[in-house]
């Protein structure tokens, strides 16, 4: 038995306690992928090292991400490092495909935070660690390329305390920084972690005795750190204030606590392309980051009664599993699930409580990138796919018919960007919608349907570049040769004034009639939702009519109405009605619901609201007033102008509309020396000069067709 394989055995018999489900998560470009790449060549799980930039990196598998440079979709794998079993998901940094980030995360126990050691935490840093604290994520943050020209350790952890806002203190400080970078000092074990020059492999280093040019830092930061970590211990605390030295035990103790407790960010540091940092950084994980057992249950609800339900994460608990992926193949989808508790055999029967239906899983996988492991079993803590699900979608629970629980759905993002896509082919029009459909399944951001005016076929997504990427992959994987129009962008409205509604749908025809009587206040709300109160009292109308009524109310607004565009951020009260004995029916107040939406378009007046995406734009100083005109031309509003070594730093916010082809402006007006990131920072109102264009648009279009 190969050294590899012993250890793999040895985790195995550890248990749930030795097993780490993480993630890397960072802005574009930072080193998720490199950062991934060398820990599985150190931990022996390949061979040999593939670079991103050549195109060569395990974990950036797809055809898309090679040509690009860049990872578009999440990927697992697994491997051992100091006998606990590490199940890693390299996560893109792309803001289109954030989807990719929020359903990985949410499987996560804890997560590597990778920073730029020049740009430090930046625009795409921000929603990833938002998204963190969302599912309550522990995390490690990891200052990454330190060899860089211009490397600031100390800013780079600044910040990550004023951006990301949390209490994050170094256990690591650097030896050197930018191209004299050589090595990091431990400050808990108090030892220095020495890599050679032109280091080729991350397991080429050297433990040893601090140098002495770096005691007195290294001692000042070991105290600060300690004082840190004290305010979680009296213990510490009290050991420091007499003067003594804490226990190397004592330290790790309060370390890991504090880190899995969301208390403290510890902060490593590393150069991952030079293969220096990637060691600590590994023992770090499975030291600091919490296991399934330090997690706990997780509470989900029992699907009937809705009451909270926990079950244990051990074997021997009742399964619950949650699907957080599906791909297709073209011999079945492979379904990724994240096993809370229970344990999970080939053949078994599951129960979707969404859906109310029971499927076979098929059989089961370890996943590493591409390539799979096929398993008998797989129990509590485990990340593993499974071959044969059909229905699942992305948000279930699998489990037990006899033993339900359902943890609840994964909330995603809205599409911000339309464009319409045909076949070349006329004949592989019906093939195109069953891919459309395929796509849909597995990205919760992706929508397709059909302009009900020109009959054409509209795809949405979060950027031009998820769009792009999903037109290439139609032509590459299944073969249909396809033409795509101009992006449009998803406008909203909502209403700009409260009113109060009487909608009354009253037809008689000689036969059946029609009666539906209703009364609504409605008032604008901040957020996205179309809330609906119902305070009708005495039963005036029944429960079945009220629920065609809110019915008829959500699916105009979510039509878009007279501007076919979706109507949101409106509280709907329903205070009073009337029913008839023989004339009411469900499709009757069905009608009044969608009379009461339209009467409210002209009585609460629409406003066209825009999406606004924050734009962060990096480029030399001898430019910057070239970018700073383009993104004012764009009605873009500056909001902070900074500076990245040399370069200028300006953060704007941007509507969508004027961004179309940016990153063509942008090299041109930078001599291709500028880069930018953006991520959807809500909607506003539309100006009045830009909604007069827009209206002459719409009157022209039927026109034009």
């Amino acid at each position: 038995m190969s050294a590899t394989a012993m250890q793999v055995e040895s985790a195995k018999k550890a248990g749930i306690e030795r097993i780490r489900n993480i993630g890397i998560a960072a802005h574009i470009d930072s080193g998720k992928t490199t950062i991934t790449e060398r820990m599985l060549k150190l931990s022996g799980r390949i061979r040999k090292l593939g670079e991103v930039h050549d195109g060569e990196a395990t974990m950036d598998f797809l055809k898309e991400e090679q040509e690009r440079g860049i990872t578009i979709g999440s990927a697992a794998t697994h491997f051992v490092w100091e006998g606990h079993n590490v199940h890693l998901i390299d996560t893109p940094g792309h803001v289109d495909f954030t989807a990719e980030v929020e359903r990985s995360l949410r499987v996560l126990d804890g997560a590597v935070l990778a920073i730029d050691s020049v740009a430090g935490a930046q625009a795409q840093s921000e929603t990833v660690n938002r998204q963190m604290n969302k599912y309550g994520v522990p995390r490690l943050a990891f200052v990454n390329k330190m060899d860089r020209v211009g490397a600031d350790y100390a800013k780079a952890i600044a910040s990550i305390r004023k951006r990301l806002n949390l209490n994050a203190a170094p256990i690591q400080v650097p030896v050197g920084e930018g191209p004299g970078f050589r090595g990091v000092v431990d400050l808990v074990r108090q030892t220095q972690v020495s890599f050679p020059p032109g280091c080729e492999d991350p397991a080429d280093f050297v433990v040893g005795e601090i140098e002495d040019s770096m005691v007195d830092t290294c001692r000042r930061e070991r105290h600060i750190l300690l004082e840190a970590l004290s305010m979680f211990s009296d213990e510490l605390m009290e050991i420091l204030l007499a003067e003594e030295e804490p226990s190397l035990d004592l330290v790790q103790r309060v370390l890991r606590e504090a880190v899995c407790f969301h208390r403290f960010v510890p902060v490593l540091c590393g150069a991952a392309l030079r293969n220096i940092g990637i060691p600590p950084l590994l023992t770090a994980v499975v030291e600091y980051l919490p296991s399934p057992v330090d997690k706990g249950a997780v509470t989900g609800h029992e699907p009937r009664t809705l009451e909270p339900l926990r079950f244990d994460p051990t074997p021997d608990a009742p399964l619950g599993a949650l699907v957080f992926k599906t791909v297709h193949f073209p011999t079945g989808d492979l379904t990724f699930l994240r096993i809370y508790s229970g344990t999970l055999n080939a053949g078994d029967m599951l129960y979707n409580p969404r859906l109310g239906k029971t499927e076979r899983a098929g059989r089961l996988f370890r996943v590493h990138a591409a390539s799979r492991e096929a398993i008998e079993s797989a129990t509590a803590g485990m990340i593993v796919a499974c071959m044969g699900i059909k229905q699942a979608a992305t948000g279930d629970t699998l489990c037990l018919k006899q033993r339900p629980i359902a943890y609840g759905a994964t909330t995603f993002a809205k599409p911000v960007i339309s464009m319409a896509i045909e076949p070349v082919a006329s004949a592989d029009r019906d093939k195109l919608g069953e891919v459309l459909g395929i796509v849909a399944r597995e990205d919760p951001t992706f929508r397709a349907s059909t302009d009900p005016e020109t009959g054409e076929t509209i795809v949405s997504g979060m950027g031009e570049l998820h769009l792009e990427v999903v037109a290439h992959r139609i032509r590459d994987d299944f073969g249909i040769r396809v033409t795509t129009g101009k992006p449009r962008v998803a406008y909203r409205q909502t209403i700009s004034r409260p009113a109060k509604i009487e909608a009354r749908h009253i037809k008689q025809t000689g036969g059946a009639g029609q009666y539906a009587v209703a009364v609504f206040e409605l008032e604008p709300i901040e957020g996205d939702e179309v809330e609906f109160i119902d305070e009708i009292t005495q039963g005036r109308i029944t429960k079945e009519f009220i629920t065609s009524l809110e019915k008829g109310i959500r699916d105009h607004f979510l039509g878009g109405g007279r501007r076919g565009a979706q109507i949101q951020g409106v509280r709907v009260t329903l205070v009073d009605g009337k029913m008839h004995d023989v004339d009411s029916s469900t499709n009757a107040f069905y009608a009044c619901g969608g009379l009461a939406a339209r009467m409210a378009e002209e009585q609460c007046r629409t406003i066209l609201l825009e999406p606004i995406m924050r734009v962060e734009v990096t480029a030399p100083e001898d430019y910057f007033g070239s970018v700073l005109g383009d993104l004012n031309s764009r009605r873009g509003s500056i909001e902070d102008v900074g500076a990245e070594g040399t370069d200028k730093v300006v953060s704007a916010r941007v509507p969508l509309v004027e961004l179309a082809a940016y990153s063509t402006t942008l090299r041109s007006i930078t001599s291709g020396r500028g880069n930018y990131t953006m991520e959807p920072q809500g909607y506003q109102p539309v100006p009045a000069s830009v909604l007069e264009k827009l209206e002459k648009v719409e009157k022209d279009a039927p026109a034009r067709r």
